[in-house]
């Protein structure tokens, strides 16, 4: 950053690492191996809605590129219950590799078309026998990952007394496993809780 830059209070964007997507593939196994957490094949980006016809018409783009290549899945955009658009991408629960290439083409194509400063996270879903779920969360400005897993139970961590809760037992466990394969967010301020997020 340039003197003027620092007087001006401008800031360069740090672009983000979404190779460290191609990470999550090895990730998944010791998250198999380790907690009996498996990949579901959903995996999703969160973006901040734009408004207007430019964002509507590269929504659109992002879910016919996809959907034109015969080695792509189906692609599916959702808006949660706090406004935020979720663009979900399935794969068999057996090519996380290729859900990983999904989600990277999805998060390069709103970059190249300049939207970049809307994308928050990606989200890869996981779930063991007994039901619960985890997703590994990509934060696209941090380049960083962490774990969000709703407690389990009903309604996706919503206890008896209609409240959400965590389960961050789990989600130490998985950064702990995974410490040493993933670039970890180390500042847990940024581990926000993704309700509602497609697969959890």
């Amino acid at each position: 950053m340039g003197i003027w830059d620092s007087i001006l209070g401008r800031s360069k964007v740090t672009r983000a690492n979404l190779d460290a997507l191609f990470m999550v593939p090895s990730a998944a196994v010791t998250l198999q191996t380790a907690a009996g957490l498996e990949p579901t094949g959903t995996g999703s980006v969160c973006f901040r809605g734009a408004t207007g016809a430019a964002f509507a018409q590269t929504q659109a783009d992002i879910v016919a590129l996809l959907n034109d290549n015969p080695d792509a899945p189906d692609v599916e955009v959702t808006q949660d219950s706090f406004g935020f658009t979720w663009l979900v991408v399935q794969r068999d629960p057996t090519d996380t590799a290729g859900l990983c290439t999904d989600l990277h083409a999805v998060n390069t194509t709103l970059e190249s078309q300049g939207f970049a400063s809307g994308l928050l996270c990606s989200l890869v879903a996981f779930a063991d026998a007994s039901g619960r779920r985890a997703g590994l969360v990509y934060l696209y400005k941090q380049g960083t990952f962490y774990p969000f897993a709703p407690a389990a139970g009903s309604g996706g961590g919503i206890d008896g007394a209609g409240q959400q809760r965590r389960d961050n037992l789990l989600e130490i466990q998985i950064r702990d496993q995974l410490a040493a394969e993933l670039p970890m967010e180390q500042e847990l301020s940024r581990w926000l809780a993704v309700w509602g997020a497609p697969g959890l």
